[in-house]
């Protein structure tokens, strides 16, 4: 932060020069050492309301009832969820506007552990970088929201409004936590989802609906394979089909927050599954994976979309007529979602961002789905995607990020949070 910007008030400069970065760091590797895969969050969340509670924030912390839960229409899960707790801690008069810092805790699991070249649930840096499982995807920018809190209160402020900081669970496999913190009535005027978007601001996201297309086929012994029906064979098509539907769907994207990606609606097909036995042709093919949807895109007729490819790929083929693959939507559905970019915890995220750094900020979308949607869609806040470290960095061995990215996330978090919680009148 350049010491001469006068662009900066003095409660704003004051909060900025507050930030700790020896507190976030130990923050993070206690958070790091924390294996928090699905149903497995309660100790993260545990050590992050200590850490609210030590700032002295105002915290709520409940047993998330994922029965009631699951009855929501917005629920959707990869995984069956039994257990996790829902974590907000608070500060401010609350006479003013509310923002919302929302960061998971949860991670995916490390894979094969000789593949990293640090310990996965370690936190090691090296050459001003920091490497372990969540330090990107998206611990590190948690204890970056909580960095910005304790700023605040270091440096004496009170805010007019309220900042609510949500540490929830469940992002990776539906966003169950998101959805229970807006059930718990925990909302605002505006909220910043410190995912890892490089620092670009992201009024939008596209959404993410998984699907398993299913394809029958005929078994019979290998030595007799002309017996059977070979259900790989007959995906053939179906997979050329889908391939030139994406090309379609990701053809002229005229949403200028999306244009210039390559492909911001991508469809995947990331596993596969047939066959019980080497020598046995297989009885069916089973493909499971994701279809990309744009903002404001009726999910319906999406849906529709794919599975009338599916259609006319198999339509002339005699098989597969009279045995028709099926496609079913099932696990995690990530909806679209849209901020207008007029809204103000836009403007005054990129203002933040200039005053301390003099760049004007990118404004753009992002091509997966996060917990926006449930922000946006349900709770009715308007939300935006803000923070350091590149989406690459994430589900891979040696996941990385900047430590001084961190420190200035939670710099920008500070004075965002002075200029958006403020009375009207301000």
């Amino acid at each position: 932060m350049p010491e001469d910007n006068a662009v900066l008030k003095r409660e704003e400069r004051r909060a900025a020069e507050a930030v700790d970065a020896g507190r976030l760091f130990a923050l993070l590797a206690d958070l790091i050492a924390i294996e928090s895969v699905a149903n497995r969050e309660t100790p993260a969340q545990e050590r992050v309301a200590a850490e609210m509670r030590a700032i002295g924030l105002e915290t709520d912390v409940w047993e998330i009832d994922f029965e009631r839960l699951r009855r929501h229409p917005a629920y959707t899960a990869d995984v069956e969820r039994h257990e996790g707790l829902g974590v907000v801690g608070s500060m401010g008069r609350g006479e003013g506007r509310t923002l919302i810092l929302n960061g998971h805790v949860d991670v995916v699991p490390a894979g094969e552990v000789e593949r990293w070249t640090h310990p996965p649930f370690e936190l090691t840096k090296r050459d001003g970088r920091l490497f372990g499982r969540g330090v990107v995807d998206m611990k590190g920018q948690v204890c970056g929201a909580l960095a910005a809190a304790r700023a605040l209160r270091d440096a004496g402020i009170e805010l007019d409004g309220a900042l609510r900081i949500q540490s929830v669970i469940g992002e990776e496999d539906g966003g169950s936590g998101t959805l229970a913190t807006i059930e718990r009535g925990h909302t605002g005027d505006g909220a910043i989802v410190v995912e890892p978007t490089e620092f670009v601001i992201a009024p939008a996201q596209a959404g993410a609906l998984s699907f398993r297309l299913t394809v029958p086929g005929l078994a019979a012994h290998g030595a007799m394979r002309e017996e059977g029906v070979d259900p790989v064979e007959k995906f053939i098509p179906i997979f050329q089909r889908l391939r030139a539907l994406e090309a379609d769907r990701n053809r002229d994207v005229a949403d200028p927050l999306f244009r210039g990606e390559a492909l911001p609606y991508a469809l995947t097909m990331g596993r596969l599954r047939a066959g019980i036995w080497p020598s046995t042709v297989a009885e069916s093919l089973v493909i499971e994976g994701r279809y990309g949807v744009a903002p404001g895109e009726d999910l319906a007729g999406a849906q529709r979309a794919l599975e009338d490819a599916v259609a006319e790929a198999t339509g002339g083929d005699a098989w597969l007529r009279d045995h028709p693959p099926t496609v079913e939507w099932v696990g995690a559905q990530f909806a679209p979602a849209r901020t207008d970019t007029s809204d103000p915890v836009v403007g005054t995220l990129a203002g933040a961002v200039r005053s301390l750094g003099g760049t004007e900020p990118r404004v753009g979308g992002v091509r997966y789905g996060a917990d926006m949607r449930l922000l946006v869609n349900h709770g009715h806040v308007p939300t935006v995607l803000f923070g350091p470290g590149d989406v690459r960095e994430a589900h891979r061995p040696d996941e990385s990020i900047l430590a001084a990215d961190l420190v200035e996330l939670a710099r920008i978090l500070a004075v965002t949070a002075i200029r958006f919680c403020r009375t009207e009148a301000d």
